[in-house]
This record gives structure tokens, C-alpha cells and sequence, in this order.
């Protein structure tokens, strides 16, 4: 049996598990990948000031994530096609994070629907929407987060035209996936993974097909999709989603210190630095060195959260000694997925949290609430 101690252990099972197309899906960026690359490497350089002789009982990674309790500061991210991961992948990814105490974010993207996903957990999750043309169609979407009782809603606003993703074109990942004879055999080589597709009905788009207009089964979504990403998105958009959604909100894609204000003003709760995993703006920033001149910028006007690149509970750390209230993961959490379904994630999650709670004792603080940039070395940040 495999032993697993962190995070890429978890990546190299799920990539002898998953079917190439889709384990490339989640594990590549857009054109070269140095965005995709730079998110995880730009941590590394960070150096923590170890303390000893320091009480280091009674710690707690414990606080709130725009107002809600959480057992870490850690959400699990909102990632598409995670059904084809594994199978129900978003049902098994929303138990395990309900069970553990940290926050669920389900996609508009997902293979599972709001509904699957709100008859199968018994607390609120948060709904990831994208602003599509056809504004019917959102306002459904709303309403039916609203009916499964989601407790936040956060707004992608760095999606509006597609990035060029080299991997996926290459693989015929599309929406639905192209079978081709390649793909089809490597999938032949994934015996656990068909026997859990073939298992389950919940192999489309389970948001919307059924759900937007002349998209009834998978054979039209293809055509939608291309043709309903809104390039004239903007942030009186981000003001009628508010209005309509009537709860939290959290903006998600926001890399520039003027963006950050720009969302401060549009009445969010909270604010995410994200490139998007790097899978749109090849040579953008790094979500960590995004990060600071934000915090910086926003103060504690809104609530400034962080994803892309982080592998450990060490990246999360730094990234909440550099201000972020909170992190979320994504390929983190799809490799457990991938790996060994919801057990894999809930390994993700205990992996991500021992990691935080050890290294926070090193640098002698025993309350998360507490770090801040002076467990940093100065100068390797």
C-alpha cells in the first residue's frame, strides 16, 4: 500500500489513475505554464524565522471565513469537469470538506449540479458563477443556489474571453470531451476510474444542461459554452448579480492593487488574488507576489483571500503571513480526488492542516489569527 505524506504523492497516484485528458485538465496552464509554474515556485525563495523555547500548546488553526466558522483557513476551490476526476467527484469533494469544517465551492462548470450536490451534504457550500450572456439563464442559476441554501456566491470575473490551454487542445478536452481513439485507450488503462463512471449517471453538465435555453443534452452544450462567455463583462455586472443574489459575495480574479479597490466599491465580502491557476494570462504574476501590494491596498476594507499554487500546508502559511485572510485549493484537492475519491481529499485536507499547525509552532506563534509577515525573514519575501 502506498504511503502517503503529502501532496505529491497524492499527485502521482492521481495521474496513474485519471485519464490523461482529464488529469491534464487540472495539472497545466495556459501557453508556456510559467504563470502556472510561478505560482508554485514563487513560494519557495520564502524563508520562515524559526523560534524555540516557545509554549507551544494549545494551538488552534481555527478563525472565520467572511463570517463563518472554519477549522482551518482553507477552502476547497471551484474547479470544472471535477466529476471527471472521479466519479461524482463533487459530491465526494463537498462531503469530505463538510466533514472536516472548511468551506466547499461547487462550479458552474461542475459535472454534478447544485441539486446533487444539496441532497447528498447537510450544510451549506458556496456557489462559483460565471456571467454568461444569457442573463435568463443566471438568474436561474441564482435562484437555484439560492433554493440549495448556499451561503456565499462567488463571481469569476477573469474568464471572459478563454485562455489558450496547449494541453487540452491537444487532447481534445472540450465540453463534451472528444472520444477520440487515443483517448479512448488510455482510458482502457484506467480500470478503477471507468468502473466508477459507468457507476454513476452524472457524466454531463449537470448545471446546465436541462437548465439553459436549447442545451438538452450534451450534444448542444458544446456550441453554448462557445458562444456564452461575456467578453462585455464588467463591474456593474458584479452590482446586478449582488442585488439578485441578496447574501455574500466573493470576487474571484482580482491580480491588480486598482481592481482590489474596484472591488471594495462594488460591495463584495471578500476579494480572491487569483490568476486562475495560471490557465489564463501565461506571464502574469504569481498569485503569491500578487498578493502583498493588494493587501496593501484594501486594508481592512474587505476581506482578501488567495489561491493558485499552493502544494502545502507551508505555502498556506505564507500566503497568511503576507495578509491573506484565507487560501483555497484547487489541484490540491483534485489529486486526492483523483487518487482515492473523497478519502484522498480528506487526506488533502489532514495533510494541508498538520503541515500548517507544525510549521506555525516552529515560528512560536500557537494562534493562526496571530501570523503575520514577522514569522517571515526579511528580504526572501
Amino acid at each position: 500500500m502506498t504511503i502517503i505524506t503529502n501532496i505529491e504523492d497524492l499527485r502521482v497516484l492521481a495521474q496513474q489513475r485519471v485519464p490523461r485528458m482529464f488529469y491534464d485538465y487540472a495539472d497545466a496552464g495556459s501557453w508556456t505554464e510559467s504563470t502556472y509554474r510561478a505560482n508554485s515556485a514563487d513560494f519557495a525563495p520564502m524563508k520562515f524565522r524559526q523560534r524555540v523555547a516557545v509554549d507551544m500548546n494549545n494551538r488552534t488553526l481555527k478563525t472565520t471565513m467572511i463570517g463563518q466558522e472554519v477549522r482551518m483557513p482553507v477552502a476547497l476551490a471551484p474547479t470544472g469537469f471535477t466529476g471527471m476526476q472521479h466519479a461524482d467527484g463533487e459530491i465526494l469533494a463537498a462531503r469530505a470538506a463538510e466533514k472536516f469544517g472548511v468551506p466547499f465551492t461547487l462550479s458552474t462548470m461542475s459535472i454534478c449540479s447544485i441539486e446533487d450536490v444539496a441532497a447528498r451534504t447537510s450544510k451549506p457550500f458556496w456557489f462559483q458563477l460565471y456571467m454568461m450572456k444569457d442573463r435568463g439563464f443566471i438568474e436561474r442559476l441564482i435562484e437555484r443556489a439560492q433554493a440549495a441554501n448556499c451561503s456565499a456566491l462567488v463571481v469569476t470575473l477573469d474568464l471572459q474571453v478563454l485562455g489558450q490551454r496547449h494541453k487540452d487542445l491537444k487532447n481534445g478536452l472540450s465540453a463534451p470531451p472528444k472520444l477520440t481513439l487515443p483517448n479512448i485507450l488510455n482510458m482502457m488503462t484506467k480500470p478503477r476510474w471507468c468502473m466508477g463512471m459507468l457507476g454513476t449517471p452524472r457524466r454531463g453538465f449537470g448545471n446546465i444542461v436541462g437548465h439553459a435555453s436549447d442545451v438538452e443534452d450534451m450534444s448542444s452544450l458544446s456550441s453554448w459554452c462557445a458562444q456564452q462567455f461575456d467578453p462585455s463583462l464588467s463591474w456593474s455586472d458584479v452590482e446586478w448579480i449582488k442585488q439578485r443574489w441578496g447574501g455574500k459575495i466573493i470576487v474571484k480574479g482580482i491580480m491588480d492593487p486598482e481592481d482590489a479597490k474596484l472591488a471594495v466599491n462594488s460591495g463584495a465580502d471578500a476579494l480572491i488574488v487569483s490568476n486562475h491557476g495560471g490557465r489564463q494570462l501565461d506571464g502574469a504574476l504569481s498569485s503569491i507576489a500578487a498578493l502583498p501590494p493588494i493587501v496593501d491596498a484594501v486594508g481592512d476594507k474587505i476581506e482578501v483571500h488567495m489561491d493558485g499554487g499552493i502544494r502545502s500546508g507551508q505555502d498556506a502559511l505564507k500566503a497568511i503571513a503576507l495578509g491573506a485572510k484565507a487560501v483555497h485549493i484547487g489541484r490540491a484537492f483534485l489529486y486526492g480526488l483523483g487518487a482515492m475519491g473523497e478519502e484522498g481529499v480528506t487526506k488533502t485536507l489532514e495533510i494541508i492542516e498538520r503541515e500548517m499547525d507544525i510549521t506555525m509552532a516552529f515560528c512560536g506563534l500557537t494562534d493562526v489569527k496571530k501570523v503575520d509577515r514577522g514569522i517571515l525573514v526579511p528580504g526572501t519575501y
